[in-house]
């Protein structure tokens, strides 16, 4: 085959793309034309291409939604969380193809389950509800690939349509804090979240690049004109602005917020959302004498 032959510029794209490999496979009626391009560039040394058959392809659905429907039973049975909607169940059987820096999002769920069940239990509260809501905090992840939406509030109206109660759906939407926790169950999914997260080994993400990333944060907002200093929190989920009040009035700062906001978009990548909360203090001082 002539080098290049057949390659429109989305698969001359997805050449450039992908990265060195040992052994490259890939189904499709045009997708041949990839593989043997990623052998001809030395990035594969060797190819396995196959056009896309109705058969095949009506199989392999059947046997992945059949692995998503066991998973999503083995979840509900481990944490011991009873009553759930089958399409609730069916959603977080999904979640056993979905990944946050390494760590698979099923299981990460399960975990906040465990730890949030253990929580309550020390402290007299309801375990089966703070079960309940750890094991549904990340449902919105197995939806945010197809809606728009962060996959708090995808979490949240997913719930609130198969009638999770209020404070299964507050737990949910305060579990990355974007609102206020109304109960202390919520402050435990809170909790048990971040301890899943962060224990050392559950996630990765090369340090140099986190650290480049937060200082690009940093440096993104501190930089813009009536900033005093920022500081980016919550591992990069969050950066906190403080401006000076001379040069920046109240009504400026929605104004402000909204600048950085559309700043970090065009010019960083980033996981998720980010909240910018700016800060505006005024100090006065008097003497007594």
């Amino acid at each position: 085959m002539k080098k290049g032959a057949g390659m429109d510029p989305r698969l001359a794209l997805l050449c450039k793309m992908a990265p060195p490999c040992y052994k490259a496979a890939d189904i499709g009626t045009d997708h041949g034309y990839l593989i043997c391009a990623l052998v001809e560039n030395g990035k594969a040394k060797r190819g396995i291409a196959a056009d896309l058959k109705p058969q095949p392809l009506e199989k392999a659905r059947r046997e992945v939604d059949a692995v998503i429907k066991s998973e999503g039973e083995r979840a509900a049975f481990e944490t011991g969380v009873r009553g759930l909607h089958p399409e609730v169940q069916k959603m977080l059987g999904r979640l056993h193809y979905r990944t946050s820096y390494g760590q698979n999002v099923l299981q990460h769920s399960i975990e906040v389950s465990h730890i949030a069940g253990l929580m309550a239990s020390e402290l007299g509260l309801d375990v089966h509800a703070a079960k309940r809501a750890g094991l549904l905090h990340d449902i919105g992840k197995a939806l945010d690939h197809e809606y728009e939406g962060t996959h708090v509030n995808l979490g949240v109206e997913f719930c609130r349509k198969y009638k999770e109660k209020e404070d299964i759906l507050n737990a949910i939407q305060a579990h990355h804090g974007d609102v206020e926790c109304k109960t202390l169950m919520a402050c435990l999914v809170q909790a048990a979240d971040a301890v899943s997260a962060a224990r050392p080994g559950a996630r990765r993400e090369n340090l140099e690049n986190y650290i480049k990333r937060l200082e690009k944060l940093e440096e993104i907002t501190g930089t813009h004109p009536g900033v005093e200093k920022s500081y980016a929190i919550q591992a990069g989920r969050e950066v906190r602005v403080m401006v000076r009040p001379e040069q920046v009035s109240e009504d400026q700062m929605v104004i402000l917020a909204r600048d950085l906001a559309k700043k970090i978009e065009s010019e960083l990548e980033y996981p998720g959302q980010i909240k910018v909360h700016v800060i505006r203090e005024t100090k006065v001082v008097e003497y007594a004498k």
